[in-house]
């Protein structure tokens, strides 16, 4: 990585990896986080807004500003995912409230802002349905030449999680992440493929659970974070979830990535909200016929080091 830091912009809707996301990008010292804009998905709106101005305060970061973005999709109605983040959204661990507030603009208007102010082409990272994105797309066009790459979390090649094809982010609001991929700008999606596979073991979260410091024991007790039904381990290990994807974006080389072209089922039923990512070695019947169509290629994750994200994400939040 070379000495300047990279400007990052985090599109979330805090709940408890969004947190560990966050808590990366504040710590880490070559991300530059200029701005953190909120949109519903696992809790609310405006408990997301919360969520995001507490962990931000406790991480202990600097005045970055915060704003309020959508609050359902562009089409469906909000569906949020409290049974797996809890009622507030952070696991129900009871976090202090926050004494910042957000600024008094619209996530898309900070957007906007934040991305042609920067001095250096911005990294906009969503970990979140993609609403906000969308509509600073479409509203905003101007904004492409100043962003050096989105990395999303959402997708899946493989299996969802919404559905058993759709993946959360995605199937929320299906429209808005057919928008992003034709954002003409380079995009990596970080899906449920990789998203997975990188678990903090127990023995790191049981240490991180023990310190003194109050944002690092909240980042242990959001990795230890599990349905109680399910788990009955006082030290379980924990996923990094979309803190994955901050870490590709500091360490691209962690990932194993291949340019295919990627589109979202729109129609209604049970693909509605799939990434469908075509991995065939040439051309099919459909596009001999002339029934093909020109779709995006997205620098898919398909593999990833896991023991290189785990070290790099405690190194930055522990500062060692």
């Amino acid at each position: 990585m070379s000495g300047q830091r990279i400007p990052v912009i985090i599109d979330c809707d805090t709940g408890v990896d969004d947190a560990l996301a966050l808590l990366f990008a504040v710590r880490h010292p070559g991300i530059d986080l200029r701005a953190v804009t909120c949109v519903a998905g696992n809790t609310d709106v405006d408990g997301v807004v919360r969520n995001t101005l507490t962990v931000l305060e406790q991480a202990g970061a600097p005045g970055v500003p915060v704003a309020r973005g959508a609050e359902r999709p562009l089409i469906e109605p909000v569906r949020v995912a409290r049974h797996v983040h809890g009622e507030d959204g952070m696991g129900d661990l009871g976090l202090p409230a926050p004494t910042r507030v957000p600024v008094d603009v619209d996530a898309v208007t900070l957007l906007r802002r934040e991305i042609l102010s920067s001095p250096r082409p911005v990294t906009l990272v969503p970990t979140a349905p993609l609403t906000n994105i969308a509509l600073l797309l479409r509203a905003h066009p101007e904004v492409v030449r100043n962003i050096e790459r989105i990395v999303f979390m959402g997708g899946a090649v493989e299996t969802g999680n919404a559905t058993p094809v759709a993946e959360f982010n995605v199937w929320h609001d299906p429209e808005a992440a057919a928008i992003l991929l034709t954002a003409g700008v380079p995009i990596t999606m970080y899906g449920l493929d990789v998203f997975r596979r990188v678990v903090v073991p127990g023995a790191y979260v049981r240490r991180l659970r023990a310190s003194a410091e109050p944002a690092l024991r909240m980042a242990g007790e959001l990795l230890a974070h599990r349905d109680p039904a399910a788990s009955g381990d006082p030290t379980p290990s924990g996923g990094l979830g979309d803190a994955g994807a901050v870490c590709a974006v500091v360490d691209p080389a962690g990932l194993t990535t291949a340019a295919l072209p990627v589109e979202v089922a729109l129609a209604p039923g049970p693909t509605r909200g799939q990434t469908v990512v075509d991995r065939r070695a040439r051309e099919g019947e459909a596009e001999v016929h002339g029934l093909g169509r020109e779709r995006p290629l997205v620098d898919v994750a398909l593999g990833v080091d896991v023991e290189r994200y785990v070290r790099l994400w405690l190194k930055a939040v522990e500062g060692i």
